[in-house]
């Protein structure tokens, strides 16, 4: 119950939130929140490390951008072909990488996204390093107009909180607890009959088709796709969101995206108001030292907040109980 209320009240803020706040940068919080969502069910609950996410958040908002500027389909049409895309790829790659376990996956999940970064690279429909750009928005339906920026924002909440309530029912369906099973003892799960395997590649393919949607719905935002998403650097950053939030938990990744997004954004903003408010010129220079401050946040969590920062809660939570009712 509590957690409802929690939702709830998170729903109306977000509601709230573009009357307040820039919608753009909004959205864009929207769709890394549901992108660490996405990446959190396969690690989080499958116990699986992929370094290779990147490939299809950049992979959907290519087809996406092409499909919506040079072919004109429909806006959802195209973002549909992003996310088919992206669960073809995810079929490709969990097919080969579930055949190896802990980093040798890891490995193979990184290697076989580079192979579509210079694929990206190469092809004539990305543009290369131009990437695609001018990608229009056009209507939802052909009714609803997305050019406005206060309309948009609202598709774009219906599609985070869709995804993220298929990711809440996966997590307490009958699957998602043979997830966690594979995740706490995969040698118990096969001994109880489960096709480890199977489970294993619907989790990706589930979770490559996620990651898919925010990357489709991130070019559609922003109207342009590059190369940056389909870049290694994107896998690592979508693992440090998770890490920042809490592994595990389901509103954590959207936390650690919300504030590894807002310090790659606003660090500047924050840090001219530090040199205002203490006269210290340094501060005016951290705009520059995105890289710097996002790994000391990463080695702060590995020392001191291992669980993250809604996995500290959570735990610090659920002690007080104990220890009130040992009291």
């Amino acid at each position: 119950m509590n957690k409802n209320i929690a939702y709830g009240v998170a729903l109306l803020i977000a509601l709230a939130a573009p009357f307040i706040g820039y919608p753009v940068f909004l959205m864009k919080l929207l769709c890394f929140g549901l992108f660490a969502c996405a990446f959190n069910l396969l690690i989080g609950y499958t116990g699986l490390l992929s370094f290779g996410h990147a490939a299809f958040f950049g992979a959907a908002g290519y087809v996406t951008g092409h499909a919506l500027t040079v072919l004109g389909l429909p806006t959802e049409v195209g973002i549909l072909l992003g996310v088919a895309a992206s669960a073809l790829v995810g079929l490709v790659m969990g097919a080969l990488a579930i055949r190896r376990q802990g980093i040798y996956f890891s490995m193979i999940t990184l290697a076989l996204a580079q192979m579509v970064y210079f694929a990206a690279l190469r092809a004539p429909f990305t543009h290369g390093e131009d990437g695609l750009q001018g990608v229009p928005r056009g209507k939802l339906l052909g009714v609803i107009d997305l050019g406005n920026d206060l309309t948009l924002y609202f598709v774009v909440l219906a599609i985070a909180v869709a995804g993220f309530a298929l990711i809440v029912r996966t997590v307490h369906s009958p699957f998602g607890q043979v997830l966690k099973a594979i995740k706490e003892n995969e040698p118990r799960a096969i001994s109880l009959g489960y096709d480890v395997d199977r489970y294993k590649l619907v989790a990706f393919v589930l979770s490559a088709s996620l990651t898919g949607l925010a990357g489709a719905t991130k070019t559609l935002v922003l109207g342009f796709e590059t190369l940056t998403d389909v870049h290694w650097a994107m896998s690592g950053l979508v693992i440090l969101m998770t890490l920042v939030g809490g592994m595990g938990t389901l509103s954590g990744p959207i936390i650690g995206a919300f504030i590894i997004i807002t310090l790659e954004n606003k660090l500047g903003d924050i840090g001219t108001f530090l040199a205002t408010q203490t006269g210290v010129e340094w501060f005016n220079t951290l705009g520059e030292s995105v890289g710097m401050v996002t790994g000391l946040i990463f080695v702060l969590c590995v020392l001191l907040f291992r669980r993250g920062i809604v996995g500290e809660i959570g735990a610090a939570l659920a002690s007080s109980g104990i220890r009130k009712k040992s009291v």
